[in-house]
């Protein structure tokens, strides 16, 4: 009896010591990334063997002393056949090599295919489909990978599938989709503690801000406005509850005031509260890319702009993944505002409509939510930003195959090194001969060209005075030469400087917009 009791014990010790766990992101139906070392990784019993075996490849290491373990098998070549990934004894089944792609950011990332494909008849087509080389993941607490299906599809992100489906058929090797992503939230939820703390740009930026912020100040009114609500809420809470035993809907009560937070702190919630959850149990998935939608709630952190926080989340991401400087594409906001070149083409079909020049220049535009700020991203090592200003308005465009199709020619050029424009003209630098400015672009693709209307149009001038006109401008070449008979002395030019501007019509003969620009800091 005594035997036969340690025999049982040796086996359940060895059972349990057999036993290995995956992080969640390894599930049947998973793609893994070819062209690059991948890394599978997970728990086991401290000091325990684990053998990772996948396309003729086997790869041994031993659980740590805190038993996590991790093995990099070596670059895979793409491939659609179903293979099995074997852990130890765990058979992960239908495995495709392929690209992976991560999409992350708020609502217009996070919003489902099944809240647009009534007004996005292309997106409506695709989501009836199936197809068996695209792969989903998505930022649920249990998802597994799903084969994209009429089933699956609708549940998934509108944009992250919009970008998808058409890259897939365009590369032509398996694609796997993983989206973190949820909707009112700033860029400031989306790094880690880390990532921001050690930023020297953000740290400098803080220092900056808080020499001109009146902490102090705002704390007093704060505290007087606390003490007045105090006073409201306590004569509306007597009233709250008489009309809840009469049945009755309580009165509106008083509105508490928002505390004041500290130059680089938040206003609410926590740094990095959403990159714990959605984003870093991805980390160290090789991936090809990131396709980014944010920036309607900027970063909720007290003097630090939406440019230098993407710096420091962009910069983390790829030091927390260790691949490199992998492709960043972010789509450009706000949403819409300019004309297209061809309103027949799909992803355009909903763009702003061309409009005269107003009668009088119009006000600037909101330079913390603005096209010509987003612009600025891409000063980041391999960033793009996918040009959204002749797709279509709104805080939530319903254009999502438009804005999908848009990113994917930023993809094809950007990450797949196809010779081809992905951006409209760029401003880069000015000469002044005389009553003239003559001014140079870089992304002019196979030519400068203006469309809509009988003219080139949308350009401001102004002489010493600072006073702006609407300039004649002229297509010479690879340059716009802009003037005025009321400013013979020029000193700035602005494009399209304003909120919107369906009115500004440059554009490269690719079709893509230039986008608004400035060449003074006034």
């Amino acid at each position: 009896m005594k035997s036969a009791t340690l025999a049982i014990v040796f086996v359940l010790a060895a059972s349990l010591q057999a036993e290995i766990k995956l992080s969640k992101v390894f599930t049947p139906h998973m793609v893994l990334q070819r062209g690059i070392s991948v890394p599978v990784w997970g728990t086991a019993s401290p000091g325990e063997k684990v053998n990772v075996s996948f396309a003729g490849q086997t790869k041994a290491t031993t659980a740590d002393d805190k038993g996590a373990w991790r093995v990099n098998l070596d670059p895979l070549t793409a491939n659609a056949e179903p293979r099995t990934l074997n852990i130890g004894d765990k058979n992960i089944d239908d495995v495709l090599v392929g690209d992976v792609w991560i999409g992350s950011g708020q609502s217009n990332m996070d919003m489902a295919v099944s809240a647009y494909t009534k007004g996005d008849p292309v997106l409506a087509a695709a989501a009836a489909q199936s197809y068996p080389k695209i792969r989903l993941l998505r930022k649920d607490a249990n998802a597994v990978w799903q084969e994209a299906t009429p089933q699956t599809i609708p549940q998934f992100s509108a944009l992250l599938f919009s970008f998808g489906f058409p890259l897939q058929k365009e590369i032509d090797v398996p694609l796997g989709l993983m989206v973190g992503a949820v909707g009112g939230t700033p860029s400031g939820f989306w790094l880690s503690e880390e990532m921001y703390r050690s930023d020297a740009a953000c740290a400098e930026t803080v220092k900056k801000f808080a020499l001109t912020y009146d902490y102090e100040g705002l704390i007093a009114k704060y505290n007087e406005a606390k003490k007045k609500y105090d006073e409201e809420f306590a004569a509306w809470k007597p009233l709250a509850e008489a009309a809840k035993k009469e049945g009755k809907p309580a009165p509106p009560g008083p509105r508490a005031p928002h505390p004041v937070a500290k130059p680089g702190e938040t206003n609410s919630g926590k740094v990095g509260q959403l990159f714990e959850n959605f984003i870093r149990p991805y980390v160290g998935y090789a991936i090809k890319g990131v396709l980014w939608d944010q920036g309607e709630s900027h970063t909720n952190i007290v003097g630090v702009n939406q440019v230098t926080l993407m710096g420091a989340l962009i910069g983390g991401w790829r030091k927390a993944w260790g691949q490199g400087d992998f492709p960043f594409l972010y789509v450009e906001k706000p949403s819409g505002g300019g004309c297209a070149f061809d309103y027949a083409q799909p992803m355009n079909r909903l763009a702003d409509k061309f409009a005269p020049l107003p009668k009088t220049i119009p006000g600037p535009p909101n330079l913390e939510y603005s096209h010509a700020t987003f612009q600025k991203i891409m000063k980041y090592p391999n960033t793009h930003m996918v040009i959204s200003s002749d797709l279509g308005s709104g805080i939530h465009p319903p254009n999502k195959s438009g804005y999908g199709a848009r990113a994917v020619q930023v993809a094809l050029a950007a990450a797949y090194g196809r010779k081809s424009e992905y951006l409209g003209p760029c401003y880069t630098s000015n000469t002044i001969n005389g009553e003239k400015m003559a001014l140079q672009f870089t992304h002019t693709g196979k030519g400068l060209a203006f469309k809509n209307g009988d003219a080139l149009q949308g350009f401001m001038i102004a002489g010493e005075d600072r006073k702006f006109v609407w300039a004649d401008a002229v297509i010479e070449g690879g340059a716009v030469i802009v003037s005025s008979k009321v400013v013979p002395k020029p000193v700035a030019v602005r494009y399209a400087w304003s909120g919107t501007f369906q009115w500004a019509n440059l554009f490269n003969q690719d079709g893509f917009p230039a986008q608004p620009f400035r060449t003074d800091d006034w």
